[in-house]
Formats: C-alpha cells, sequence, structure tokens
C-alpha cells in the first residue's frame, strides 16, 4: 500500500532503589519513516515519506485522540493524515515499512529528501488535526479494586501494540528494563517483568504477546503514594517510546482501574 492522502508484579524481593521523579516536559512527537515496497531494481531505496503522530490524553492518562501528519517528497508540504495512520496499524503490509525514529533521525531523512529543515514541533502542530477520536469512557475494572498496602491508590493501564519484536530487541530491553523474562516466552504470555521507584511512588510492568503474531500490550500497575498522580505521564511516555524505537506501533492506552 503506497503511501498517500487517501490511505490514511507485585512479586517478593528486595524493594525497588528509588530514583528522581521526572521533570516535567512539553510532550513530544512521535517519528516514523515510511519504506517503499522491497524492490529487485532498487533494494537500498530511501524512504518515501515521513509521519508524525502525537496521543492526546485525558486526565486519567488514557488516550482520547491521535493526530497525525505526513510529508512525501515533492509534495505541496505536510498534510493531515488520519486514514493513512489508522492503516498503519491495520495493514500488516504496510506497518511492515514503518520504521519509529527518534526526531534527530527524522531531521536527517527530511534533508535528505530535500525537505531543508525540519520544522519545530510547535508549527508541525499546525498540522495535526482532524484527528482519530477515541471514545472516552470509565476504567473498565476487571476485579475489585485492591490498593497495595501502604499506598494511597492502585491503577493498572494496558498500552496496546501492533507488530512484531525481534529476539535482539527482546535482549535490549532486558538490559535496558532489567527486565526478568519467560523462558522461552509463551504465545499469549508474559516476555519479561520490570519494575521501578519514582519517588514515592511504584510502577511494575508486564511486557505480554497477544495471541501468536502482530501485537504486543504493556501492562503497566501504578502504586501511588499520595492523591498526585503527576509522574504516570511521563512514565508510560518513556515506556512507549522504547517499544516504539524497537519497532512495535503504539494504538492506545486503556485504564483497567
Amino acid at each position: 500500500m503506497a503511501m498517500s492522502r487517501t490511505g490514511g508484579d507485585g512479586a517478593a524481593g528486595p524493594p525497588p532503589a528509588p530514583v528522581r521523579r521526572p521533570r516535567p516536559t512539553a510532550p513530544a512527537l512521535d517519528y516514523y519513516l515510511v519504506r517503499p515496497r522491497p524492490s529487485d531494481d532498487r533494494p537500498a531505496a530511501p524512504p518515501e515519506g515521513i509521519v508524525v503522530e502525537e496521543f492526546l490524553f485525558g486526565a486519567d492518562h488514557t488516550v482520547l485522540r491521535v493526530d497525525s501528519a505526513a510529508w512525501t517528497p515533492g509534495g505541496p508540504g505536510w498534510w493531515t493524515a488520519p486514514a493513512l495512520s489508522r492503516n498503519i496499524r491495520a495493514d500488516p503490509e504496510l506497518r511492515g515499512r514503518v520504521v519509529g525514529v527518534p526526531r534527530h533521525r527524522a531531521e536527517v531523512v527530511y534533508r535528505q529528501l530535500g525537505g531543508a529543515t525540519l520544522p519545530d514541533e510547535a508549527t508541525l502542530r499546525g498540522h495535526l488535526r482532524a484527528g482519530d477520536t477515541r471514545a472516552t469512557s470509565a476504567p473498565l475494572l476487571l476485579s475489585p479494586e485492591r490498593v497495595t498496602p501502604g499506598f494511597h491508590s492502585t491503577r493498572v493501564y494496558r498500552v496496546l501494540f501492533a507488530n512484531e519484536l525481534g529476539p535482539d530487541d527482546l535482549v535490549e530491553l532486558s538490559s535496558v528494563w532489567q527486565m526478568a523474562g519467560t523462558d522461552p516466552p509463551r504465545p499469549g504470555g508474559v516476555v519479561g517483568t520490570a519494575r521501578r521507584r519514582v519517588g514515592a511512588d511504584v510502577f511494575r510492568w508486564e511486557l505480554r504477546r497477544i495471541g501468536v503474531v502482530g501485537a504486543y500490550c504493556l501492562d503497566l500497575t501504578v502504586d501511588l503514594a499520595t492523591g498526585r498522580d503527576d509522574g504516570v505521564r511521563p512514565v508510560l511516555r518513556e515506556l512507549t517510546t522504547t517499544l516504539r524505537l524497537r519497532g512495535l506501533i503504539p494504538v492506545t492506552v486503556e485504564r483497567f482501574s
């Protein structure tokens, strides 16, 4: 499918070491390169375009809307791309050609494709209109609410992803997150678990494969020490970005409790 305007734990163990609470920062955009279909004539063809996305969140840190814009060399400029954004998640062939990259990589490719200087994020947000709105609802309670002893409240979030992780990606994640894995990973089961303390709050997460192929989820349990939840969004962002830059495509963030 060519890129086009219309293609649019509480496991027992030692307590986690405390770390500093991250400073609040402006939400960053997500960048993707769209590679052309493989061709014997052009085995190393350059990307055919760039997609920029932003997940907009509600007060409880669940996704309300995904906005997107795209750019192709030789075109009239940036264009809003909600249909393309949806197709990236729905079409395996297209999704296989989409690569998540950090902004500095997108800047290099933008210049290589003749786009001069990549606009700053404030400018790019001006093109992120006509977003894909998600239905809003109260948290889906999978079990009676249970607060971890010693904490003010406990929440559970699930981040859904499309695409696959390779063996090297799992090795990297195990190192970056100090993740305890399951050997071997089971279809539909937990691939690995990790935990972190941020200030007085504790975050525990499981990376889980959904089905046999093509989808994962990250289940994040948040133990809040007080009524403040300002540490949730940065941790969700960091974990999601780590997986996005290793090949997964984030779909949405849900809250279960």
